[in-house]
């Protein structure tokens, strides 16, 4: 009874509001901190001195796009689709862009048409929905590294558990219950035994996608990092403390993207994960330039296939 009780009771949480809710607290721990050391945030930088610093950030932040892109390829591999002349890589890229658009769901909606086209709806939806959780695992993956020696380490490695061809169902099913506004969106209708029929997992574990990831988050981090020691030349901090509020930071903004590209909630969780070990003032303007740098790479990449959707639409 008590599980059945429980089961009910997750089924009429409504996630929706949660997320939105989560997401204004999120914004509200960000500003507040923002006004608490206003006095203290700087934002002036020797271009002259770090310009190519601060190009090599982007370039890291371009690399992580890719390395996503080569790691979607593979899921759609790990899910059966034959490679074909047609380049999955290119379009992932291109539209990486939509994320941002609002909705949240277009980049989505894109890639789930595109590749519907080159195989059927079942490997296209499922290999698209499951990307979200490869990157989780990942980032949990990494955060582990640090935190070894605590009892925390053997929780962060349980969503890669599941990362298998015998479970993999399971999580999907989750997926669903939780991207209702997309699935509407995309009025597909599933049935257990078309995904059986349809889906045709090739190895036990997706290895290869699941790399590629782990070297996409590091990418990312790599991105960070340097603009984090832009800001702060005198002090040295651990690496591995940074590497594990990074991953958990950027994990909580990938499962609560109510805005889009999750600004605002990476942003608040890394805030509130670092604490006072680290003047609050160098972390918030690192986190400023590492947003806008990895943003205005989105947009170099992607610009020109959203101006000619919206062309299209004029």
């Amino acid at each position: 009874m008590q599980k059945i009780f429980f089961i009910k009771l997750f089924n009429n949480i409504n996630f929706a509001i949660l997320k939105k809710l989560f997401f204004l607290l999120s914004l509200s721990y960000f500003f507040f901190y923002f006004f608490k050391n206003f006095d203290q945030i700087s934002f002036n930088i020797d271009f002259a001195r770090n310009g190519k610093y601060i190009f090599l950030s982007f370039l890291f932040c371009i690399l992580s796009i890719f390395f996503n892109a080569i790691a979607w390829e593979n899921i759609v591999i790990w899910f059966g689709k034959t490679k074909t002349k047609t380049n999955l890589i290119s379009f992932y890229v291109l539209t990486n862009v939509l994320k941002y658009v609002p909705g949240g769901i277009w980049h989505f909606f894109e890639r789930y048409n595109f590749l519907k086209d080159l195989s059927n709806p079942q490997l296209a939806f499922y290999s698209t929905l499951i990307e979200p959780y490869f990157m989780l695992c990942s980032s949990f993956l990494l955060a582990s590294v640090g935190i070894i020696f605590s009892p925390f380490y053997f929780l962060l490695l349980i969503p890669l558990v599941f990362l298998n061809r015998k479970l993999i169902y399971l999580i999907l099913r989750r997926l669903e219950t939780l991207k209702v506004k997309t699935i509407s969106a995309l009025k597909f209708n599933n049935v257990k035994y078309r995904f059986e029929e349809r889906i045709k997992i090739i190895s036990f574990f997706p290895a290869r996608a699941f790399l590629i990831e782990i070297l996409f988050l590091l990418s990312k981090f790599i991105g960070f990092i340097i603009c984090f020691y832009i800001v702060n030349l005198e002090n040295q901090y651990n690496i591995f403390y940074l590497l594990v509020i990074f991953c958990l930071s950027w994990a909580i903004g990938l499962i609560v993207p109510t805005a889009p590209g999750g600004v605002g909630v990476f942003e608040a969780c890394f805030l509130f994960f670092i604490g006072k070990n680290i003047p609050q003032n160098i972390i918030f303007v690192s986190l400023i330039y590492f947003r806008l740098i990895s943003t205005f790479a989105d947009l170099f990449l992607g610009l020109p296939f959203l101006l000619r959707k919206l062309l299209k639409r004029i």
